[in-house]
């Protein structure tokens, strides 16, 4: 990256930003990639997102937390016709995904390496279609409750810049945490939850990808739920 990185304040809705010491090859992809695929937020958001990316997208979704990246890859290899946008603060995680895109690039993907809240604070009004909040960390205990992505004011900026139609997808394997969203999403007022029966929650999304961090919570008997809110 050229320059120096404005510093941002943070709502610290994610926890430690560096794990284990990443090896030189994935550092080295890891500057590479960012350089390439990181979004400039010192700039004003283009009026048509679109212009985010140098092939022609017709849709645009947002992935918050993509962990190793994934369910992300695979989405935006499988869709070529829209546009994403993945916020991962987690070094790790970030590193993972730049090695695969070093392999296999992706023209229509578009990172952000902090906090979410300033990519959407910075998104022009209905300009998604798409948010994606997968396995988010759940703060289990009472006093970091706070800090669930899913809150008010969160959903305040997901219903800003959502298109009317567009989709709030989640998915935990927390109980507690799928229950929190469902009440705050039925208690916010923009969001319709799309669910006829159980198995509507119960099944994962089209084009699903297991990552290894749901294969385990499937060992251990904590059963995913998948929902999906439309903006009204």
């Amino acid at each position: 990256m050229t320059g120096e990185r404005r510093e941002r304040s943070t709502e610290a809705f994610f926890g430690r930003r560096h794990g284990k010491t990443i090896r030189p090859a994935q550092a080295s992809a890891l500057a590479a990639g960012l350089e390439k695929y990181r979004i400039d937020l010192d700039q004003p958001a283009p009026a048509d997102l679109r212009r985010l990316f140098p092939v022609d997208v017709s849709k645009l979704r947002l992935e918050i937390g993509f962990g190793g990246g994934e369910h992300l890859r695979h989405a935006a290899a499988a869709d070529p016709d829209t546009g994403f946008i993945g916020i991962e603060p987690f070094i790790n995680g970030l590193a993972k995904m730049m090695v695969a895109l070093d392999r296999q690039p992706l023209a229509n993907l578009r990172i952000y390496d902090d906090d979410a809240t300033q990519v959407l604070d910075w998104l022009p009004p209905a300009s998604l279609d798409g948010i994606d909040l997968f396995y988010p960390d759940p703060w289990p205990k009472r006093r970091h409750w706070k800090r669930r992505f899913v809150s008010p004011a969160n959903l305040d900026r997901f219903a800003r810049v959502l298109k009317p139609g567009g989709k709030f997808r989640f998915a935990s394997d927390i109980d507690h945490y799928v229950n929190w969203t469902l009440l705050h999403c039925r208690a916010h007022g923009a969001f319709e939850w799309q669910a006829r029966d159980a198995d509507d929650w119960r099944r994962p999304y089209e084009t699903w990808v297991r990552t290894r961090y749901e294969a385990k919570a499937i060992r251990e008997n904590r059963i995913p739920a998948y929902l999906t809110f439309v903006r009204t």
